[in-house]
């Protein structure tokens, strides 16, 4: 293994990987580091092809050192599909989808799931604990499950039917908050502080491992590219791990000498009815303000204060990116015509991702021909009722 350490990207103080770490003293998340110059000398690009199509694939690169460990599903290399029907409708000739959808637990969560639970199994950790909006509780219960760990979630009463469903038939301790996803916080941080240090805090960006995970969908994006850099990556935020993941991924490759110090113009996209993140980028502020009363179709992204706004907001301007919130009633008007013109049913996060495009498209920001990846960080089928059906007619048997 070539972690060497964990470092605090706000006070720059360095952490010892070898033991369960949560923030640094100063409130902010911590980031794994890695001797890149060893990795260089032991992997190249080339040997990639040869391994596994999973993310383990990138091994050198992730915090486990026991492969004994590593609790896995077959997570990962998901597949970049071109949408040339779509794209030529709103003028980006060269659209890419990275449909993570097809992962073991139906979201790209389960990338974080398989190396945060991995590490805190290899730590000697027995419990974790975290709030969720859906998904990546669904992912963690799962994923504890695989590496018989114990596993407390609790989510918002609005989350998604089909997360809770998961969450209890992997034995998780379901818990239920009538609230938002912050509140569900409040409830993990008490019990955690009650259980006398039995419990480990596993919520967004609280244990620097599940970033790790998130990380290698920028791993997979430029190798599926053969390693050239596309011109944009819009992302979903909420919390924000996978963009500050495949920010954090495209800076170490660039160390590494795998591609160039160009690098892609990441968008972090929200809803107007939650965004945080757009907000604070257009005042140009360091930090994000809470969001009140957070509400939106696209349930994933509906994080009103993210742990990580710092790191989002500091990635999407080192890339000269930008953050767009976009309206409900556009996502589901575009989650629908992707479907009808390229057949794959996007969650609600993915489809915001193409309004974003659609509308950086019509303004400009994105030029003709350069090419665009959009994350659809889910499986459409998770969220059944953003296609409304009850104007089908039913015919007499």
């Amino acid at each position: 293994m070539y972690l060497t350490h964990l470092e605090c990207p706000r006070c720059r103080r360095q952490h010892d990987a070898g033991r369960p770490q949560n923030l640094c003293g100063c409130g902010s998340p911590l980031l794994a580091r890695y001797d890149l110059a060893a990795v260089a000398k032991v992997v190249t690009p080339e040997r990639f092809p040869l391994r596994p199509a999973d993310l383990w694939r990138y091994r050198e690169l992730l915090p486990v050192a026991d492969p004994g460990t590593v609790a896995t599903l077959g997570e990962g290399w998901t597949p970049m599909l071109r949408a040339p029907a779509y794209g030529a409708e709103i003028g980006i000739s060269d659209l890419l989808v990275k449909d993570e959808g097809l992962t073991p637990t139906g979201s790209f969560k389960a990338r974080g799931a398989a190396v945060g639970v991995s590490r805190a199994r290899e730590l000697g950790i027995e419990r974790i604990a975290m709030p969720t909006n859906g998904n990546a509780g669904a992912a963690w219960a799962t994923y504890a499950a695989r590496a018989g760990l114990g596993a407390t979630v609790v989510m918002p009463l609005d989350a998604p039917t089909i997360c809770r469903r998961e969450c209890v038939a992997a034995g998780a301790d379901l818990r239920l908050v009538d609230g938002l996803i912050s509140d569900a916080g409040r409830h993990v941080q008490k019990l955690i502080a009650e259980s006398g240090g039995t419990i480990f805090d596993a919520g967004t960006l609280r244990e620097p491992y599940r970033l790790e995970g998130k990380k290698t969908m920028g791993y997979e994006i430029l190798e599926q590219l053969a390693w050239r850099v596309p011109d944009v990556i819009v992302y979903p935020t909420g919390g924000g791990v996978g963009l500050i993941g495949i920010h954090k991924a495209l800076q170490e490759m660039r160390e590494l000498g795998w591609i160039s110090d160009r690098l892609p113009r990441l968008v972090a996209v929200q809803s107007t009815g939650c965004a945080p993140i757009v907000r604070a980028f257009a005042a140009g502020e360091p930090r994000a303000e809470p969001w009140a009363d957070a509400r939106t179709v696209a349930y994933g992204i509906t994080v009103p204060a993210p742990l990580g706004d710092e790191l989002i907001l500091d990635a999407l301007r080192a890339t000269a990116g930008t953050a767009l919130a976009v309206d409900d009633a556009e996502i589901l008007a575009d989650l629908r015509a992707f479907a009808a013109r390229e057949g794959l049913l996007l969650c609600p996060e993915g489809a915001a991702c193409l309004t974003a495009a659609r509308h950086l498209r019509a303004g400009g920001w994105i030029r003709a021909g350069e090419r665009v990846v959009v994350l659809n960080t889910g499986a459409g089928v998770k969220y059944p009722e953003t296609v409304d059906v009850s104007a089908v007619p039913v015919l007499p048997a």
